[in-house]
């Protein structure tokens, strides 16, 4: 079993010109977390910031959204994991990928950043990959003829409508196992989310 859950990083843009971005998917996930735990996300100047702490079985927890833009996204995870004495392998990453359709996720520990500029320099600023991600999954612009610039704007852009449906129900169902996560049940967490959901059977006669 790996250690429990100490901080849970949402990646994202301040500002609300970009809260429905699809770059954005890790900041929502942690506002529905906040939710649910009946706590207020509120700026630390020290963290660069959005912070809230909340009671696990295994002692507190935080929540994390940097507020210095994507590229500068370690500096907030390295100064809160440095404060509060948190392992790389008690943080969890929450970020949008490019790799993943809507409606895909993955769990996972360690690995490369991708060309996400948020992972590159969390990994940087904490000097290891070896830390939690969960990886929801936004779709890709696939065309070979896009630029770069193409595919930054993609994600700078608000999901379609059958998109944010996927998207809403992968937080859902991440949501629906953050207890397994937080209590470092890794294995048995990765299990259920990998797993397909079965589709729901009409009850009526």
């Amino acid at each position: 079993m790996a250690n429990p859950i100490r901080l849970i990083v949402g990646l994202g843009n301040p500002g609300t010109e970009h809260e429905r971005d699809r770059h954005n998917a890790g900041f929502w996930l942690v506002d529905r977390i906040a939710g649910l735990r009946r706590v207020d996300l509120k700026k630390e100047g020290k963290f660069q910031a959005r912070v809230a702490r909340f009671a696990t079985a295994d002692g507190d927890a935080w929540l994390l959204q940097p507020q210095t833009y994507m590229n500068l996204s370690g500096a907030a995870v390295s100064a809160l994991a440095g404060f509060y004495k948190i392992t790389p392998d008690q943080v969890l990453v929450v970020h949008d990928d490019l790799d993943l359709p809507a409606g895909g996720v993955k769990l996972k520990l360690g690995g490369g950043h991708g060309g996400h500029n948020g992972l590159r320099d969390i990994a940087a600023r904490l000097s290891t990959t070896d830390f939690w991600r969960l990886r929801i999954g936004i779709g890709h612009p696939r065309d070979s003829a896009r630029s770069e610039q193409e595919v930054a704007d993609f994600v700078l852009q608000p999901p379609r409508k059958e998109e944010q449906a996927l998207i809403d129900d992968v937080i859902d169902r991440s949501l629906a196992l953050l207890d397994l996560m937080l209590a470092g049940q890794m294995e048995q967490a990765m299990h259920k989310l990998h797993s397909k959901p079965k589709p729901v059977k009409d009850s009526k006669e």
